[in-house]
Parts: structure tokens; sequence; C-alpha cells
């Protein structure tokens, strides 16, 4: 099971990057034309860091960096946009407009390589561009997108969502699950990128990592 971020009273995680890799091969022919071709599955990568002036905070830090150092996964988010832009000061609440509590999770109806239905959330529930979507198959099966355009829900709660990085629908089949609070990638720590600054006037962590994909 992928274990949470570290988070804490007094913690604030700062994410320093947060992106998605797409690997280019870029070739350059005569007569000024070049030709472009992906390869590989695009991945995610973050990287973290937090000014701390509590012993007890490196204590907490030191603990989850021994977890994730022997090769525990962890569920990566953006710090910056935990949440769709509009809700930032959730967490995700509310009542679904077909009845029953809202805790950031819906259901996916349909999906193509580059969108997502989305039923279950409260009326004109609003995205923004760029906000996250992560659609879960199951808890070591997720696929973390960005959404290309505003667009609001319908007041039902539905709402076809235009997704940055394909879907792999070949893999995440229905019955799918759309998550919007602090939607996430499974993620190792990169190696040798642990850093802990335990002097007294500059304490502090910091590390990244990459995403890792589970059958």
């Amino acid at each position: 099971m992928p274990i949470e971020m570290p988070s804490f009273a007094g913690f604030d995680l700062i994410t320093q990057r947060f992106d998605p890799i797409v690997t280019k091969g870029v070739s350059y022919m005569e007569g000024r034309r070049s030709e472009a071709m992906v390869s590989m599955t695009p991945y995610w990568v973050a990287s973290y860091s937090t000014p701390t002036p509590h012993l007890a905070h490196l204590g907490e830090a030191d603990a989850f960096m021994m977890d994730i150092e022997a090769g525990e996964t962890f569920r990566a988010f953006d710090t910056t946009r935990p949440r769709p832009l509009e809700y930032l000061k959730g967490p995700l609440a509310g009542t679904r407009a077909g009845g029953g509590a809202f805790d950031g999770t819906a259901t996916i109806t349909a999906r193509t390589f580059n969108s997502v239905t989305v039923s279950g959330l409260p009326a004109n529930f609003q995205f923004r561009v760029s906000d996250y979507v992560e659609v879960r198959k199951s808890d070591t099966l997720v696929s973390l997108h960005r959404v290309r355009a505003d667009v609001q829900a319908s007041a039902g709660g539905v709402v076809t969502l235009p997704i940055r990085m394909n879907l792999d629908a070949g893999v995440f089949t229905l019955p799918l699950t759309a998550n919007f609070e602090k939607p996430a990638f499974l993620a190792q720590i990169d190696g040798g990128s642990w850093s802990a600054n335990r002097q007294k006037t500059a304490r502090g962590i910091g590390f990244s990592a990459t995403e890792v994909f589970f059958s």
C-alpha cells in the first residue's frame, strides 16, 4: 500500500517541481525539415523542500525517508494545487448533486485517451485549466492528468474533462474512480536526492522523486 507524504502541523512541504516528462527524439533532415517521435510512456517527476525550525519535524521526516528509501512507494502530489483551483481552501466537501456527501472522489462513467466523463460531483462544480485529476483503478494503479481547459459540471454533477497526457484506455478500463483531493502519482525517491540540514539556524529537508508503474 503506498504511503502518504508527511503532513503534520507546522510542517509545510513545498513543491519545487511537478512536471510530466515526455521522451522525444528529433531527426533533422535535408530541406529544413525535422521529424519528432515520442517514445516510451510519459511519466511524472517532482521535487520538494521544506524549511523547519523543529527537531521533531526532522524526526517525522526521517521516519518517512527511511520508509521510502527502503523501496516503499508514496503518493506524490502538487502541494501548491492539492485540489481544484476554485477550492484550494478545502479539503473538498459538500453534497453531490444526486445526494450524499462529497469527499473529493467521483465516478468515471466513460473515458477516451484524452478525456474522462465524471458523475457524482456537486452541482456546477468548477474546474480550471491545469487542475489535476487522478484516475484510479486501484490503490496501486493510478494515472495522473492535467485538465486542458476551464469546464463546469452540470446541475446534475456531470462533466467531461479534456486531459493532457493520454490515458492508457487499455489498462484503465471501467469501473474507475476520479480523485480530486490531493490527486497523486505513485512515486519512489530518486537515489541520493534526500538531504537534511540539521543546523539550528538552517534546518530543512529536500528530495526528488519519479513516477513508478504497477500492472
